[in-house]
């Protein structure tokens, strides 16, 4: 197919029946930028020589030199099938997992998706995590085994070998998109269970839950990947081929006689053709015989790849061809490398691109055939139910499902991502090229210039004598000269302004038609419009000069079509099409929904499978371009949809990316295209969490701590006691008592460590603990009450039972319901729990209350504690890290002595004021003067108190004092709530160090694909790392072992380099963020027997990791690290001691 023209693919925007928006989505490596190129191939874009070697999706340098994609990207194709033209807007996406927040938003503005697999590898971590997300989209995917073509050369598999492989692989996918669909249905019947409960208590004591009740009525059919159903493509990307068995049955049934249906269905499976009867019979492999699938299309391929590529049998070669009918140029045939030949007969025979077009064209839906599911899945946004929305916005649901486009069907474009283009690749910028039309009208004039030019020169000589012939041509090249140099300026100005970095968004239409100086909505992801239809009136538009939170209105200026790295200027885009924006950097961070409505909710927020962990401190080499800098990683943080981006209480500039590869690509981009200036960064800065554990068993050279220990432990405590200050008193227990410094309260408080299960609850739950703190926090300060929808309702019901299923054991009696916060920043993993008999305060699941508000109120200093527990777990007393799986109880509060001081404060007050009435009265009686001379007495204590200041005695004065003092004490925001919030954060600290100290490290989930020859190195370095492996398991039918490992993030800093290195590019690893686990190791530590300085002493091998952690993390941020400045040194010898 010849190269489109862009009048064409307009023309085809406007048939939303025919689009077809589909990313490709795989594993690294795995053949996504090769398949796309054998696409665009096919659309006479590039090469059909070049498919696979140029990689033109990957337009950023680093992507071509790492061979990886790190930016997914969208081009338009045009293909032409069964007399119907379809437009596929195809987007390329990363596979590394340092990039997954790309397939993200690539997922996000899809219907369709082309999942790529390995044939060798098979599924592998990434292939997992590409369908789960294209699952929770609610988008299609089908598949393309790639790569067949290193079964025949790399393993040299026999044909049935490779299809019972290719039936394993078959069944590895459809197993994953199995356990997504199992769940869903789980969770459906489960909300159902909630919803229907049972009538009576004697029938739900007699139901026994079935987990398998509710799979077997629904139809699951339709998910699986099947080459009958004609969602399956097996080929070589590389080698340009690949097949849906359609296209051998046409081939075969014709040729055979067999009844197309009848193929379709056997082709594929365990059928053999018995030749004698003629007939297709089940049971080959029972039977010893060949499957069709081997005979009549692996045997043909293996044939092929024998003949041009193994043995290079020239009369074999030719006979295929010329059965084949094709032709092939001599350029091809003669050439050195075998595999071009076979590509030239390969992309004739069976062209891969039409086989994969074709399929998306079939089995992929168009924009018309969005879901409902997905539509209310995408407008409900922060947990909330459709039903729950205006009916305005519900309203709007039928607008996405029509797909229209007229001028009645309002405007709704999802912005995924913005993207960074430099200025001089926006089509304004660019060079045209010139029709011959326009070149040989610029040749005319041209022509009359010059003859016009010679005219008036030839004039100018005979009108002037010879003497001043000099003169003019001297004048003539002095004006050449100035207009040289304008020409310069200029250039150099359209430099200046084409460096220029511009940002475009990468969005969708999902409703009506976005022109070019169009007026919409900007709607960012906290806009409600439930709230802003009560300040907004049914007529406005986005022209309207509108003071809502969250919400803007901005113009369109620019309109792009996306085609790979070229952008395309364009009028006007209709519904169901993907495109680029211009001009949004000012109204939209990373993604947005835009509208021409006031009442269409954002979109909700996007699915990422990675988190980001690794951080990096940032600064210029020249402490004078820091503007540049801050502006530059504000540019950055709006570009890429994952990283993070924030400035330290140190005032350092801080850098957070998903992983290795992700942070030097961030550094680069900062350096060559935001901020353009040289800049350091620091290591890479690794978080940590502080803990405590129950006391251990065993010592750290793993002996037990018996009872010869006992005289050493005493001693121990003795040492600990000592390092407290004299005012904190520290039970046998851990319970540790302090007073404020003003001496006025008193607190206790214990710390104790959370079950392991509670803790990872309460880090899962994180949103919902933000929304129940939210709701309370409004009704505490009498604000209308957060309104929460059912299914929140019913989130926070099941969190609340499944904390009090994890509770178990005496200590944690009635646990739940003694909550007082979470921390830090309040929806953290730690708890701080109230054990006050005294004090009833109002119940942290005050959201579950059916009766209404709860009679008990907060203390005055209530707030206080919590502030100063909020502190306290935001940074811990080991290295300042924040706190994990902790327990805080408050078991004393005694306020008491403020009690006493502000009731004799109230009767000293009394009494002064009766002997002050007592003396007015005596004054009122004996003065006979006028009102005028009284007023000053009846003033307000304010004024009295600001004019009659200089009057006062010293004693007087004093006394005042100490009334505002004692006033101030009543005060929750005054000086001593301070005093009771720092009191209440060194307590917590306190009793933190009153139990022993465990700092947690965060770790990545390895794993490592690898041959047997490799397997060692690939374990030393583990090993060296501090890994650990989890498991190793043998890939059936190849030689690769998968060795799934855990490894600190702090350790995986080139590991992956090492790894190469180490195995001579043999073995790859991926990293993913998994958990927190808490290091055996305790970091204050100090080996005092022989053998525990044998271990561990200051010449031994094994080092004391968390020590060595902490050690860095206190060194980083300048806290006290205690060790030797000199170490091994020997005395120096002085010239006069020698003599």
């Amino acid at each position: 197919m010849g190269h489109t023209r862009l009048e064409n693919i307009v023309d085809l925007q406007k048939n939303t029946a025919n689009i077809r928006n589909i990313c490709i989505v795989a594993h690294v490596d795995h053949g996504k930028t090769t398949l796309a190129d054998s696409l665009i191939a096919n659309n006479g874009i590039i090469s059909n020589r070049l498919a696979g070697k140029l990689r033109y999706m990957d337009s950023r340098e680093d992507e071509q030199l790492r061979g990886i994609t790190m930016k997914s990207s969208s081009i338009s194709l045009h293909f032409s099938m069964d007399d119907q033209e379809y437009l596929i807007n195809m987007i390329d996406s990363p596979g590394h997992v340092d990039f997954s927040s790309e397939v993200s938003t690539a997922v996000r503005v899809c219907d369709g998706a082309v999942v790529v697999v390995d044939v060798v590898e098979g599924v592998c971590p990434q292939t997992q995590a590409v369908l789960r997300q294209a699952w929770l989209e609610n988008i299609r995917p089908v598949l393309v085994i790639n790569k067949i073509d290193r079964l025949i050369i790399e393993l040299k598999l026999t044909p049935l070998e490779a299809y019972i492989h290719l039936q394993k692989i078959l069944e590895q996918v459809n197993a994953v998109t199995g356990s997504l669909f199992t769940s869903k249905v789980l969770e459906d019947r489960a909300e159902m269970e909630v919803t229907e409960k049972p009538c009576s208590d004697s029938k739900s004591s007699e139901h026994i839950y079935d987990w398998s009740a509710g799979l077997e009525e629904t139809d699951d059919s339709h998910l699986y990947f099947a080459p009958e159903q004609g969602n399956v493509v097996f080929g070589s990307a590389i080698d340009g081929w690949g097949f849906r068995i359609e296209q051998f049955v046409q081939m075969y049934s014709q040729k055979m006689g067999i009844n197309a249906e009848v193929l379709l269905k056997t082709l594929w499976g365990d059928y053999y053709l018995n030749t004698k009867a003629k007939k297709i019979m089940k049971g080959a492999q029972a039977k010893g015989k060949k499957p069709l699938f081997v005979q009549l299309v692996l045997e043909n391929m293996w044939s092929l790849y024998e003949a041009v590529v193994i043995r290079r049998d020239k009369e074999k070669i030719d006979k295929i061809v010329n059965s084949l009918g094709l032709t092939i140029l001599p350029r091809d045939s003669r050439h050195m490398d075998p595999k071009v030949h076979l590509n030239a007969i390969c992309t004739q025979w069976l062209p891969i691109s039409h086989a994969v077009l074709s399929m998306i064209c079939n089995k992929l839906p168009s924009p018309l055939d969005i879901a409902a599911e997905r539509v209310e899945r995408l407008m409900c946004v922060r947990s909330r139910r459709f039903d729950s929305l205006p009916a305005q916005t519900q309203a709007l649901k039928q607008a996405f499902l029509e797909c229209k486009s007229d001028e009645t069907a309002p405007v709704i474009v999802f912005i995924c991502k913005m993207f960074a283009v430099d200025s001089k690749l926006l089509p304004q910028n660019k060079l045209r090229p010139l029709s011959q039309e326009e070149i040989a009208q610029r040749r005319e004039q041209a022509r009359k210039r010059h003859a016009e030019k010679l005219a008036n020169q030839m004039q100018k000589l005979e009108q002037s004598p010879p003497e001043q012939t000099l003169e003019i041509s001297s004048a003539n090249t002095s004006t050449r000269d100035i207009q040289v140099l304008e020409q310069m300026d200029l250039s150099t100005c359209r430099q200046a302004s084409q460096h220029k970095e511009r940002f475009i968004a990468f969005a969708r239409v999902y409703s009506g038609t976005i022109r070019k100086g169009q007026k919409l909505f900007v709607l960012g992801p906290k806009y409600d419009p439930s709230e802003a239809l009560t300040k907004l009136s049914e007529s406005c538009s986005p022209g309207d000069d509108l003071s809502i939170p969250h919400l803007a209105h901005c113009t369109v200026e620019d309109l792009f079509l996306l085609m790979g790295k070229e952008l395309e200027s364009v009028q006007e885009v209709p519904v169901g099409n993907v495109l680029g924006i211009g001009g949004l950097e000012d109204y939209v961070l990373k993604s947005a929904t835009l509208s021409t409505s006031p009442v269409c909710p954002p979109f909700t927020p996007l699915n990422f499978e990675a988190t980001p962990i690794v951080r990096v401190a940032v600064e210029p080499k020249h402490p004078s371009e820091m503007p540049q800098l801050v502006r530059g990683m504000k540019l950055l943080n709006q570009a890429d949809p994952c990283v993070e981006v924030l400035v330290q209480e140190t005032g350092e500039h801080v850098l957070i990316t998903v992983g290795e590869v992700h942070l030097q690509r961030c550094l680069d981009d900062l350096r060559e295209r935001f901020a353009k200036v040289e800049i350091s960064s620091s290591e890479p800065i690794v978080p940590f969490r502080e803990t405590i554990i129950r006391p251990p068993k065993v010592d750290m050279v793993n002996e037990d701590i018996g009872t010869q220990q006992k005289i050493a432990v005493i001693h121990q405590k003795k040492e600990d006691q000592n390092k407290y200050p004299d005012s904190v008193i520290v039970d046998s227990d851990g319970l540790v008592t302090l007073n404020t410094p003003n001496k006025l309260s008193t607190l206790s408080v214990r710390a104790m460590p959370l079950p392991e299960a509670v803790t990872q609850l309460l880090e899962e739950n994180s949103d919902l603990i933000r929304t129940i703190e939210q709701f309370n926090l409004s009704v505490k300060e009498g604000r209308e009450a957060l309104k929460i929808t059912l299914t929140t309702l019913e989130a926070v019901q099941k969190f609340k039972q499944k904390l009090e299923e994890n509770f178990v054991g005496r200590k944690w009696r009635n646990a739940v319901n003694q909550i007082s916060s979470f921390g830090p920043r309040r929806c953290g993993p730690n708890i701080l729990l109230n054990r006050l008999e005294s004090y009833l305060r109002p119940s942290m699941w005050q959201c579950l209350d059916k009766t209404g508000k709860d009679l008990s109120t907060y203390k005055d200093f209530d707030n206080s504690i919590v502030s100063g527990f909020q502190l306290a777990t935001l940074s811990g007393p080991v290295c300042e890290e924040p706190l994990m799986g902790v327990c805080f109880i408050l078991e004393k509060w005694d306020m008491n002595k403020v009690q006493q001081l502000v009731q004799t404060h109230n009767q000293s007050s009394t009494e002064e004021q009766t002997t002050k009435t007592q003396d007015l009265q005596q004054q009122v009686t004996s003065n006979e003067n006028s009102l005028s001379e009284l007023e000053p007495i009846f003033e307000s204590p304010a004024g009295r108190r600001g004019q009659v200041q200089g009057n006062l005695t010293p004693a007087e004065s004093m006394a005042d004092g100490d009334c505002n003092s004692e006033l101030v004490l009543t005060d929750c925001y005054g000086p001593f709530s301070g005093q009771l919030i720092a009191t209440m954060k060194e307590t917590c600290r306190f009793a933190f160090q009153a139990r022993p100290q465990r700092l947690m490290a965060a770790m990545y989930t390895c794993e490592i694909m690898a041959t047997a020859e490799v397997l060692g190195r690939v374990y030393a370095v583990l090993s060296k790392r501090a890994g650990r492996v989890l498991q190793e398991e043998m890939k059936e039918g190849t030689e690769m072992f998968i060795i799934k490992a855990i490894l600190p993030v702090a350790e995986s800093f080139g590991f992956a380099d090492e790894i190469r290195k180490r195995t001579s590019g043999l073995a790859s690893p991926q990293l993913v963020f998994s958990h927190w686990e808490v290091m055996p190791s305790d970091p204050y530590w100090v080996p005092t027997t022989e053998e525990e300085y044998l271990h561990f002493g200051e010449k031994a091998d094994t080092v004391n990791q968390a020590h060595k952690y902490m050690n860095i993390v206190r060194r980083r941020k300048g806290l006290y690290v205690e060790e030797k400045i000199v170490e091994h040194a020997e005395k120096q010898r002085t010239l006069s001691k020698n003599k």
